[in-house]
């Protein structure tokens, strides 16, 4: 007993071990890591779970599509929490072309008669489904006007490699209406195809595979699409532009110059119509010709045919075109040192319905997001770089107020804007993020510095666990992290895609399966009982936007990274090289110049990467702070050295060389696109065309960091 109290007596007086080193954090030296963890812990510890149960409440009480005074009144009620927070906050309003359904009628004719619902039933256990004299009806926005009656075939997913079946059937759709069920392509994809195939008229379903009850039980039982559920959504071609059909690469503010309607190249060019399952059963009931091959077969209770006929359909239908005002709410924190460099986070609050999900959990995280900075604000902070929120209306229509907001300010946003971030929905599961892939390492540490809610782990942890655990599953995917590539889809289109600034699409969810996707049960009642009971996603969501948002504002340095963009970039080229030697037509693609490119890249990656290490040992004093502006300057534009003015082939309102929606996918991205396009649509001339322009822009890129590097040596001396 002695001996131990004597050593317990010398243990006491020993030092103290030292504190762990703080984990490093991209863009900031060691000595100012402290104060900003202190920050960021004070701005994460303020997003709560009852602030967002009673904001997603407020703005999905009723529907609130975009163009309507309901609409505006959302954008009113997040102005008002903005300037709340004491954020400089306003509505920028524009007028893009939105047609409403004014009549629509499907009739199968024959071999038996049966007139379509066309309309979603309330349920009772779902207050807001019964709000009928609000809801905009079963439509997909710019569908052209038009009555047509025809034989009908069924063409699967109803993208191009659908109807090379088809031929290989020797089926054709010429003069035919078309039934295709959603998935695998942005909706627009199918009436664009179909029409370039002859089809006079589409037909859009929901098949109980997809989303339906093969899955699991029907809403509101279980979480998945029922009988009459239908998903509304726009059909514009937004993969030639998104925005305002009539101002394509110009803001549609009030008084702009417009196309005539018959000018647009985004307005598809045949009638087309969403259904539910229960609407399409009568009509593939009574198919004829070829059964469907075994991957064209879904879950309803018929044995799958290909047609045409005997099953014949009228469709005929009637809007009401008109330019609606569109709102986005923009809300700023000016910057103290920086102030004409912005840090942009958007998410839209326009919905086709009430929106719980879509989009509004993404929306009340941003309010959140900004409600922490907020209080940072109170305690005297200021942010060295201007912070910019978005909410964005019009989203759902074709990306309408993001895309007309960054064409009105495309100038200024070239010369200012460091990154984009957005989100979207956001629910149960794990951290997905994909962008510019400069971000990757950046939003790693963004992820390794946030708990999980379910694991009490790191963000980064819990995603990395699910990774191995699907990759003992699927060998595809990645061990590690890494950003997947944007295409379109959402908010950040008009600032990659066609401004080349650094973008990141940032939110958590992929642990429920469900099929209520932009129909009238998007609503509070399910999102809270299927998505995120306890909102707990919705707080990890705003405490990663919010330390996203701070590290950009803050860093001394520009956090960008590009040994993550040759490594992904250089696995492009290898797939397209593979992809290109599957046919005769292409196999003798030379990418031997974009090869030089990336190795060329890839040595001023690492160059940089060694002066912009040297950043920890130094003091950032006002003075360096100040020089190192001009390295920042060089470092926003670095993305855009990988954009070109004069577009891709066919579409050149898409000026990135490197991420594009796919012409024939649209959400789906197409990384080299124009590249690997002309690849896939034996184009051999024109892909070896597209080789040099992406090594141009990889040699640009590549000039940016030299130039970078070079201005940092200077500035850390």
């Amino acid at each position: 007993m002695l001996t131990v109290l004597a050593l317990a007596t010398v243990a006491s007086f020993q030092a103290p071990a030292p504190a762990p080193a703080p984990a490093p954090i991209r863009g900031f030296s060691a000595s100012q890591i402290a104060d900003e963890v202190r920050r960021e812990r004070l701005a994460r510890a303020v997003p709560s779970r009852d602030t967002l149960r009673a904001q997603m409440r407020l703005l999905a009480a009723v529907p609130h599509e975009a163009g309507t005074e309901r609409s505006r009144h959302v954008a009113e009620l997040i102005l008002a929490r903005f300037r709340s927070f004491g954020l400089d906050a306003k509505i920028e309003q524009f007028e893009a072309l939105m047609p409403r359904p004014v009549s629509r009628t499907l009739e199968l004719l024959a071999p038996e008669r049966y007139t379509a619902a066309l309309q979603e039933p309330t349920l009772a256990e779902d207050p807001t489904s019964g709000q009928k004299d609000q809801q905009l009806p079963t439509f997909n926005a710019y569908s052209p006007d038009g009555e047509v009656t025809g034989e009908l075939v069924y063409v699967n997913y109803g993208v191009p490699a659908d109807y090379r079946v088809l031929d290989s059937l020797g089926i054709s759709v010429r003069g035919k209406i078309v039934i295709a069920r959603y998935g695998q392509s942005w909706r627009g994809i199918k009436p664009k195809v179909a029409a370039e195939h002859g089809a006079i008229g589409c037909l859009v379903y929901s098949d109980p595979r997809d989303d339906g009850y093969f899955g699991n039980d029907v809403y509101p039982k279980g979480p998945m699409r029922p009988w009459q559920g239908v998903q509304r959504g726009s059909v514009m071609d937004m993969p030639t532009y998104p925005g305002d059909p009539l101002s394509p690469g110009w803001g549609a503010v009030p008084g702009a110059k417009r196309l005539a309607v018959s000018e647009a190249k985004t307005i598809e060019p045949i009638p087309v119509l969403p259904i539910s399952y229960g609407d399409a059963l009568p009509l593939l009931r009574n198919l004829g010709g070829p059964v469907a091959p075994e991957a064209w077969r879904g879950a309803l209770a018929i044995t799958y045919h290909v047609g045409g006929g005997p099953a014949r359909v009228r469709l005929a239908l009637k809007f009401d075109w008109q330019t609606r005002p569109l709102y986005d709410v923009i809300a700023t924190i000016r910057g103290a040192t920086d102030p004409d460099q912005w840090v942009i986070y958007g998410n839209h609050h326009d919905a086709w319905v009430n929106g719980a999900d879509d989009p509004i959990s993404g929306q009340v995280a941003l309010d959140e997001t900004a409600r922490s900075l907020g209080a940072l604000l109170k305690t005297g902070w200021r942010p060295a770089r201007t912070i910019v929120f978005a909410a964005w209306d019009g989203e759902e229509w074709g990306l309408l107020g993001s895309t007309e907001w960054a064409e009105a300010h495309a100038d200024e946003l070239r010369t200012k804007a460091v990154v984009y971030y957005n989100s979207d929905t956001n629910a149960k599961g794990w951290l997905g993020a994909a962008g510019s892939h400069s971000l990757e390492l950046f939003l790693s540490q963004v992820a390794r510095d946030v708990t999980d809610p379910a694991s009490g782990k790191s963000v980064l942890d819990a995603l990395l666990a699910r990774q191995r655990e699907r990759r003992a599953r699927d060998t595809t995917v990645d061990s590690v992290f890494a950003l997947g590539a944007l295409g379109s889809g959402s908010d950040y289109t008009a600032f990659l895609d066609h401004l080349g600034l650094a973008s990141a699409n940032v939110a958590y969810g992929g642990a429920v399966d469900d099929g209520i996707y932009h129909s009238i049960y998007d609503s509070y009642t399910f999102y809270e009982r299927f998505l995120d009971t306890s909102f707990v996603y919705g707080v990890a969501e705003a405490q990663t936007m919010a330390t996203a948002v701070l590290r950009m504002a803050d860093a001394p340095l520009l956090p960008y990274e590009f040994g993550a963009v040759t490594r992904t970039y250089r696995r492009y080229a290898d797939e397209i090289e593979k992809l290109a030697k599957k046919s005769d037509t292409t196999k003798g693609l030379d990418l031997a110049a974009v090869r030089a490119a990336l190795a060329r890249l890839d040595t001023a990656a690492r160059a940089y990467e060694a002066v912009a290490g040297r950043l920890d040992g130094v003091s950032v004093t006002p003075a360096r702070r100040r020089a190192l502006r001009d390295v920042n300057a060089l470092l926003a534009r670095s993305e855009q050295a990988l954009a070109d003015t004069a577009g891709l082939p066919r579409r050149p309102w898409f000026a990135h060389l490197i991420y594009a929606p796919g012409f024939y996918t649209g959400y789906g991205v197409k990384t080299m696109p124009g590249i690997r396009e002309a690849v896939e649509e034996r184009r051999p001339a024109e892909a070896q065309a597209q080789t040099a322009r992406v090594a141009q822009a990889l040699d640009r890129l590549g000039d940016v960091v030299r130039r970078a590097t070079a201005g940092l040596e200077a500035a850390l001396r």
